[in-house]
């Protein structure tokens, strides 16, 4: 799957993954290959959606449930042809293992948590995952949570290290009803809603005519 020569530079969607606390930058982990297609749906969060108040039928609680599905591929053809010392020894494994480490709490806080219960504490606190950021271009940067991560094998070495596999990931954007204001997933998604209202002021409005009608009744 190399890239034929002279070809131009392409962009790279992925996910950047950020320290709660400090905002600092764990790591990045982007796409080897973009998705040939990219999902996306809202729920609306409308007062009146349900019956009620006339005066709230136009009304918005807040901003929509927004849900992303992408679906990638990763191949290491390029990577064992130049016989790459880590993908030779473990195929995609450490790629795959980021992605997954997403979805898990750490080995730390789970032996904390462990360590915690057999003191004779009580209060488990839960985990707290890392700030993840689903970046597809300077346009679309949005602070995420994974809700969905599948992973299909496809290829594998003599050693059963996967070397060709399929990702599919489910994304939730965190707006600011799930983080505070004030904190870096909240300015973040601040930011993405800005970007939404930019792009949508450059849209053409268009002409009653091109709907056939002259106007409104």
């Amino acid at each position: 799957m190399s890239t034929f020569p002279g070809s131009p530079k392409i962009l790279k969607g992925g996910i950047v993954v950020l320290d709660p606390q400090s905002s600092a930058v764990l790591r990045i982990i982007p796409l080897q290959y973009n998705p040939d297609t990219l999902s996306r749906t809202f729920q609306i969060k409308g007062v009146g959606s349900e019956g009620g108040d006339r005066i709230e039928a136009l009304r918005l609680k807040g901003p929509p449930v927004e849900t992303i599905k992408v679906e990638a591929e990763i191949d290491a053809t390029d990577q064992l042809e130049k016989a790459d010392g880590l993908t030779t020894e473990s195929g995609l494994h450490p790629l795959l293992s980021a992605l997954e480490g997403l979805v898990y709490p750490s080995s730390t806080s789970i032996q904390s948590n462990n360590a915690a219960a057999s003191g004779g504490n009580i209060e488990i606190i839960a985990a707290t995952a890392p700030l993840t950021v689903f970046v597809f271009g300077p346009k679309r940067i949005a602070p995420v949570r994974i809700t969905e991560l599948s992973i299909t094998e496809e290829a594998f070495d003599v050693e059963l290290n996967p070397i060709r596999a399929k990702i599919s990931l489910g994304l939730r954007v965190l707006t600011i009803d799930d983080i505070a204001f004030e904190e870096r997933g909240g300015g973040l998604f601040m930011s993405y809603l800005k970007a939404k209202e930019q792009l949508a002021s450059q849209s053409k409005s268009g002409a009653f005519a091109a709907l056939g009608i002259g106007g409104l009744p």
